[in-house]
């Protein structure tokens, strides 16, 4: 009996290990030059490529307000491509267990102070306004994705034709903002069209450029790296801030004083974003024999 419970205790051991070392099989994902596609849809047939775009610096400008981008708030776009559509638009598939746009928070200059036109506050409200100044100023933006993504290979070796068109909304975090204040929304987003050619946007905003970076091939040849694109568009309209505040008074002020305060909306002409980092686009076939 004593023999017959140490088979079983060495068998279920055994087991263990046998899961253990398969669990960390299934765990493993893309080595080398690879890894920076490990959450890619690259198990999707239908997927035929990678995508990684990291920006660390520009800026994104909405009416009035203008938010920089830095090498210390970085801006990472990934995901997987595959087919396409007479206009050379692949088919953009969500990253997989991580968000295909990071939610990044980008520090609004001035805070709350210079987010909002207190003009019309009084009573109560200037007080709350006061308070919270007093105790959390700053404001942060985070671009979040509000429809479908299409990228454009062809456009992005050097094109006026979108290489990436992405939709997004703007959540702006302030105690005194609430949890729910976006500029944009899933129905009525900023649409970005973004270039690496020459812009030609209306009135007051005048041309501006994009480049493609340095081209060279990584992982064995099965990587495009573009070091240093640049991807613009200034020709985009920027929706009205909503629900800004707690209380639906509060929401109609607060939500108005942000707009006015912002100049949002703001019409095709004043809205600015320039995009600069580092792009790279991988092989599916590469980076599944990248796998252990």
């Amino acid at each position: 009996m004593r023999k017959s419970l140490r088979t079983a205790v060495l068998t279920a051991a055994l087991s263990a290990v046998a899961l253990g070392t398969a669990g960390s099989a299934m765990a493993a994902g893309p080595t080398g030059d690879y890894a920076k596609f490990q959450y890619c849809p690259y198990t999707n047939p239908a997927v035929e490529g990678c995508i990684y775009s990291k920006t660390t610096s520009g800026q994104f400008k909405l009416g009035n307000a203008n938010v920089p981008i830095t090498a210390a708030t970085p801006i990472v776009l990934q995901g997987g491509v595959g087919g396409g559509d007479a206009a050379g638009n692949n088919v953009f598939y969500s990253a997989v267990g991580a968000d295909t746009l990071s939610k990044t928070k980008l520090k609004v200059p001035g805070g709350l102070i210079g987010l909002v036109d207190t003009g019309g506050f009084s009573g109560l409200l200037i007080s709350l306004f006061n308070a919270a100044v007093a105790s959390v100023n700053d404001v942060y933006a985070t671009a979040e994705v509000a429809g479908t993504i299409k990228f454009n290979a062809g456009a992005f070796l050097g094109s006026n034709d979108p290489a990436f068109q992405l939709p997004v909304k703007i959540k702006l975090d302030n105690p005194f903002l609430g949890s729910s204040c976006y500029i944009g929304s899933s129905s009525n987003p900023v649409n970005l069209k973004l270039i690496t050619g020459t812009t030609a946007p209306p009135a007051p905003n005048t041309p501006i450029s994009g480049t493609t970076g340095t081209f060279s091939l990584g992982g064995g040849g099965g990587i495009f790296q573009f070091i240093g694109n640049k991807l613009v568009d200034n020709s985009f309209a920027a929706p009205a801030a909503t629900n800004c505040g707690y209380l639906p008074l509060d929401k109609l002020v607060i939500t108005a004083a942000v707009n006015l305060k912002e100049g949002l909306p703001s019409a095709a002409g004043k809205n600015t974003a320039i995009l600069q980092g580092d792009t790279y686009l991988g092989f599916t076939t590469g980076v599944l024999a990248s796998i252990p």
